[in-house]
């Protein structure tokens, strides 16, 4: 395993398309604290560079030719890898985005929008928040699915909850429902007490999961 800049984010792509991933690698390049440790085109490319690389950040196509991204986040987790996945697709189905996200993906990105949108994207990803395509997100929701019984969720909870999905930070929170963001603090914390997590990535897998008649 190769010595690394640890000032450097480094970042492996997985993409089958040879093409974008050389177009995505010259992007990142112009980031200076950005590092693309490898790009490969296949599940096994990528396990084997997890496996002889520190890696803080996957951007994951889905569709992987016979295999896919849900696949990969199941053989990863078992290599033991615990770094960030940002999917970044052309598209994905609302069953298959649920799978996702409870394999533990800190969001999705879809490939039409913008170059510097995919940048913000990662950046946010890196600092705990999460980033997901709002319509894919609304109709992954709205899919029927048992729902918990457990803690419900008060008016305000469900408004933090709604922006937290939206990928926005405390103080963007507070700016847009209208409260302090000590407010914000307070119900992110009755939202993990309620959900039993500690990170804003496993509150939306668990509300997807288990709670999605609130939302």
């Amino acid at each position: 395993m190769r010595d690394r800049d640890k000032s450097q984010t480094a970042i492996l792509l997985v993409d089958d398309h040879a093409l974008f991933r050389e177009s995505v690698a010259r992007l990142l390049a112009t980031e200076p604290d950005f590092r693309v440790v490898a790009n490969c085109q296949s599940v096994d490319e990528a396990l084997a560079a997890l496996q002889e690389n520190p890696i803080d950040i996957v951007l994951l196509d889905f569709d992987l030719g016979h295999r896919d991204g849900r696949e990969f986040m199941r053989l990863a987790h078992q290599q033991g890898f615990t770094g960030k996945v940002l999917v970044v697709t052309a598209g994905v189905e609302k069953g298959e985005a649920g799978d996702l996200i409870r394999a533990g993906i800190s969001g999705i990105f879809m490939k039409h929008d913008s170059a510097s949108l995919l940048i913000e994207g990662i950046r946010d990803v890196l600092a705990g928040k999460v980033w997901f395509d709002r319509r894919l997100l609304q109709a992954t929701v709205s899919r029927s699915a048992k729902e918990s019984e457990a803690g419900q969720f008060t008016d305000r909870e469900r408004q933090v909850l709604s922006c937290v999905f939206e990928g926005l930070a405390n103080k963007e929170i507070a700016d847009r429902i209208g409260i302090s963001e000590g407010a914000v603090k307070a119900a992110l914390q009755q939202l993990f007490s309620k959900t039993g997590v500690r990170t804003r990535s496993q509150l939306v897998r668990i509300a997807l999961e288990q709670h999605r008649s609130q939302l």
